[in-house]
């Protein structure tokens, strides 16, 4: 069950205040009677209901039943004694939270027979009290119907999203578990063979290096052959682990930005010709991640993107006609923050300006593909 300081329904047509307005009304039915034991015995009917109905959302099993029982007599004794048929609506909503489906077909129907039951007799002996009641209680009797149905199945579903996001989530973790395992059984079987043939061809070599040098430098180029032989399997591997394009990207952020209502210049290069691919993922993630913030942030009507790719590296500029950005958000914004840490792995710099709008460059040097050039000279 809820926890007892939720006890009054949350998403339905009526409100807190109306509850509250229930919760009121019966003690102006009991002071309204000229007998003060009957006053007496109304107040403590009132509090023995609420204390139940607490109760209730604590208990389970058998105890449960017994506190709707409690709760049933008192509805049905206020109904028949003071005219009030309100407390109905109380036990509407609390067995709308019962999660047993045979308990709370059973309590639906036993309710709604007392109900009618009850607030039927009390029409028909007190007639004049309720001839200006009439039209309430037909609603009364009608939120009686309606509001279990309503409950309970809003509960079924919360409880069915969340067993379906727990679900995605274990299957998102599996599906990382099994893309780890898959990357280290390629490069198991890519580098452990290979890298086990080196080692023992590097020992050999060294034993041989002075008692035939010939043979030696014949392990040794073998050695060679064996690590260009693996440099080559492990860069076939990678790509095959396919990164983002930036024309791609640049295609989604077209896509976000036509649907914000923002207008879209691209200049530059479209396609990146001389950079690593590893260069235009980072790229590519970090045009996301600052478009992404024009979209939400900047209530801009204009956004240009410059791209220039060079033998140096790559310049980006993110521009746009917005508000500009505070300082707080500049510190404390999670998409800047990712874009620096992506940066930060290439080398790469960020650079943000807010005045007119908001301006975001990037560099990102060739570094990795220099360093390859040396190597393979």
């Amino acid at each position: 069950m809820q926890n007892w300081y939720n006890i009054f329904p949350k998403n339905i047509s009526l409100s807190i205040y109306a509850w509250i307005i229930f919760s009121l009304l019966p003690f102006y039915f009991i002071f309204r009677s000229t007998s003060l034991l009957e006053s007496i015995i109304g107040t403590i009917l009132i509090l023995i209901f609420f204390a139940a109905y607490r109760l209730s959302f604590l208990q389970n099993g058998w105890l449960l039943y017994v506190c709707v029982s409690i709760m049933m007599l008192i509805s049905i004794g206020m109904s028949l004694v003071y005219g009030y048929v309100y407390f109905a609506l109380f036990l509407a909503f609390f067995i709308g939270n019962v999660k047993h489906k045979g308990g709370f077909i059973t309590l639906y129907v036993v309710h709604i027979v007392t109900t009618i039951a009850a607030a039927g007799f009390s029409v028909l002996t007190q007639e004049e009290l309720f001839q200006y009641q009439l039209p309430f209680i037909v609603i009364a009797i009608l939120g009686v119907i309606l509001l279990p149905i309503n409950t309970y199945n809003r509960l079924k579903r919360q409880k069915l999203e969340a067993q379906l996001v727990d679900a995605n989530e274990k299957i998102s973790q599996l599906l990382i578990y099994e893309e780890r395992q898959r990357i280290a059984r390629d490069l198991h079987d890519t580098l452990g063979q290979k890298l086990s043939l080196i080692g023992l061809k590097s020992d050999l070599a060294k034993r041989l290096i002075d008692r035939d040098s010939l043979k030696a430098k014949s392990e040794i180029t073998d050695i060679h052959k064996t690590a260009r032989t693996a440099l080559k399997e492990v860069r076939d591997m990678l790509s095959d682990m396919r990164g983002v394009k930036l024309d791609e990207e640049i295609q989604h952020v077209k896509q976000l930005l036509d649907a914000a209502g923002i207008e879209i210049v691209i200049e530059g290069d479209q396609q990146l010709t001389q950079s690593p691919a590893l260069v235009e993922d980072v790229l590519s993630m970090c045009l996301k991640e600052a478009v992404t913030n024009v979209v939400k942030h900047s209530e801009a009507s204009q956004c240009l993107i410059n791209i220039k790719e060079s033998s140096d590296g790559v310049n980006v500029v993110i521009q746009d006609n917005g508000v500009g950005m505070d300082q707080s958000r500049q510190s404390k914004g999670h998409g800047l923050r990712g874009i620096t840490e992506r940066l930060e792995f290439v080398n790469g710099e960020f650079k943000l300006s807010s005045q007119d709008g908001t301006k975001i460059e990037i560099k990102i040097p060739n570094v990795a593909q220099s360093k390859g050039r040396k190597l393979n000279d």
